[in-house]
């Protein structure tokens, strides 16, 4: 990333793009990457980074707000949701753990999905944009209440970590859960606020 970064340094805007590059050494260079592969709540908090922060950085860095890419709101919203489900399944979610390609598959997929979803937001009216991340903030919340509640610890990779940080493998899960239920959920509920209020605030009378 940071390669293509450099190659298309004339085109990029310097805030997001340092913001980028600064995510992306957080997430995977500093300790927080290897603490990602102890702890269940680290791995949730970095891929809800992922999409909530370094997507749209990307799309910032990039100009990719100015693309016009196929498909609708609904469906990107759909796809992105569907893709951040399908690798927090325990099955694929052990196997990226364990296999590198798998591992970096999930992660540009996170980022990819998640990007377009954000263009297309960004490019549509204020109403459709904030059912679009209330949408998504629904199928975060659902999938962090269904872990906080769930009645055992799913997630093989990390049953013999977290004794170390003083979790037990379920508490590990219940925090991840939560995580994901309240704080970033919230992420995508200010962003449609914010999005509802300027809309708002450019139809008022001069």
């Amino acid at each position: 990333m940071v390669g293509v970064a450099y190659w298309k340094r004339e085109r990029l805007r310097a805030a997001p793009t340092h913001g980028l590059i600064g995510i992306f050494c957080f997430l995977y260079i500093s300790p927080f990457c290897a603490l990602g592969s102890a702890l269940f709540t680290v791995r949730i908090v970095h891929d809800v980074i992922l999409a909530a922060v370094f997507a749209p950085l990307l799309i910032g860095a990039f100009r990719l707000e100015e693309k016009s890419l196929p498909g609708s709101l609904t469906l990107w919203t759909v796809v992105h949701a569907i893709t951040f489900w399908v690798w927090h399944t325990p099955f694929l979610y052990e196997l990226a753990m364990r296999n590198e390609a798998v591992f970096w598959l999930m992660q540009i997929s996170i980022v990819a999905t998640a990007a377009a979803w954000w263009v297309k937001v960004i490019r549509s009216p204020a109403p459709a944009a904030a059912t679009g991340l209330l949408a998504t903030m629904v199928a975060m919340g659902t999938l962090g209440a269904l872990l906080t509640f769930a009645h055992r610890a799913y997630y093989a990779p990390h049953w013999l970590t977290t004794r170390l940080w003083g979790l037990s493998p379920m508490e590990d899960q219940q925090i991840a859960g939560i995580i994901m239920w309240a704080p970033a959920s919230l992420v995508y509920l200010i962003a449609a606020l914010t999005i509802l209020y300027r809309s708002l605030g450019s139809r008022a009378p001069v």
